[in-house]
């Protein structure tokens, strides 16, 4: 995949994230709830000063040095990789495209804003965003490029050493 398509990717996603996020802030009270399919799916906004699962709660400032320094450390990578595959460029435009939406939010609001809430067989999972749904996708195909990446390579060590 081209680089140039990692940060488009990338730039989706914020601007999808900042968008739905203006959209919720405007049209939803601080911890209004719109039943969308009831006992399943709630849209309900709330300001998340932590991370995920509120982890680090109240602590802003490290949580705008990490998310900087891994933002940092994913641009270094992208820069001085060789080459990548589709799965893996989309993977890394979704996590940074998260990681700036989730970041701008911290720095201008000093939270997160949060409104996606689902609920499974009684279980209420905890609410969270879109860039977090970019960000938790893009590790997750990272994870998937890299089995298959492995289980190719292993099928070419097998076949160099007469093996098949």
């Amino acid at each position: 995949m081209k680089k140039d398509n990692i940060y488009i990717v990338g730039v989706v996603i914020f601007a999808l994230d900042v968008i739905v996020k203006t959209i919720v802030k405007s049209n939803i009270k601080l911890l209004e709830t719109i039943k969308v399919i009831p006992g399943f799916f709630e849209l309900t906004h709330v300001e998340n000063e932590g991370a995920a699962f509120s982890i680090l709660s109240g602590s802003k400032y490290i949580l705008i040095v990490i998310s900087i320094i891994i933002m940092f450390l994913l641009l270094k990578y992208i820069k001085d990789v060789k080459k990548l595959s589709n799965i893996e460029g989309i993977a890394l435009g979704l996590i940074l495209g998260g990681l700036l939406g989730n970041l701008l939010d911290r720095i201008v609001n000093s939270y997160v804003l949060d409104y996606l809430a689902f609920n499974f067989f009684g279980y209420h999972f905890p609410v969270f965003n879109l860039a977090d749904i970019a960000i938790t996708g893009g590790v997750v195909l990272l994870l998937i490029a890299t089995i298959i990446k492995e289980r190719k390579e292993g099928k070419n060590d097998s076949r160099r050493n007469g093996r098949k």
